[in-house]
């Protein structure tokens, strides 16, 4: 456990270096450009079905749609920007191993289809999760340790198996993965907090990138690359 905590306060350090703020910067700004399109267009779309005979009546409603929907899409930053960082992940894993790896002994990047696989399955049983996660909003208290559970279940297993796949094949990751479940789990909760935190949300494949992968070198220790 005392491991996991040095673990976790290492990976805070480390993205605060050059190299991860600019993959920071760059999910951001994709974000914001992303969402300030989809902004503009549902704002012509919503009003080009609200039509009113009054003109001081007729902006009013222009203010109220741009507002509301600045706000509807203000939560879709965090979510956007983890999508978003996804595409850097592999440049963010080899800044985090040159810490704790010799050059012959870094992890390899992850193919392209592979990759968008693994993305597109992460994604998927995210919604599912957090689907059933959103069921519970009327309890109050309870939905938040079931979305903190859910969540730490979900990013322990995909952000290890994204780090050990870079050393191993996707079947001796998920070996693996089973195998220390338990401990992936502790882990996955260090994850879970930032997503559940305003603020610190966007920085969670930051902080999951380069504590998973001191994770990864924690519990297994031995090398076994595989050649790609």
């Amino acid at each position: 456990m005392t491991q996991m905590f040095d673990a976790a306060v290492a990976a805070l350090r480390q993205i605060m270096t050059p190299p991860f703020r600019v993959v920071l910067f760059k999910s951001l700004g994709m974000t914001l450009l992303l969402l300030a399109l989809a902004w503009a267009g549902l704002d012509r779309f919503a009003l080009s079905y609200v039509m009113v005979n009054h003109p001081w009546l007729q902006m009013a409603l222009t203010y109220a749609t741009g507002v509301g929907l600045f706000f509807a899409l203000a939560f879709f930053i965090a979510p956007i920007s983890l999508v978003i960082s996804g595409l850097f992940l592999d440049d963010l894993a080899d800044v985090a191993e040159s810490e704790l790896y010799p050059p012959d002994q870094r992890g390899t990047a992850i193919p392209i289809g592979q990759a968008i696989w693994m993305g597109l399955r992460f994604a998927a049983i995210s919604a599912i999760v957090n689907f059933f996660a959103l069921l519970l909003l009327l309890l109050p208290g309870v939905n938040a340790i079931v979305f903190l559970l859910a969540n730490a279940y979900l990013f322990g297993r995909e952000y290890f198996l994204f780090a050990a796949t870079r050393y191993r094949s996707l079947r001796e990751a998920e070996e693996l993965r089973r195998r220390f479940a338990p401990q992936l789990f502790f882990a996955g909760l260090f994850i879970a907090v930032f997503v559940m935190t305003p603020g610190l949300n966007v920085i969670t494949p930051l902080f999951g990138v380069a504590f998973m992968t001191r994770i990864h070198r924690m519990l297994a220790p031995e090398r076994n690359m595989r050649a790609r």
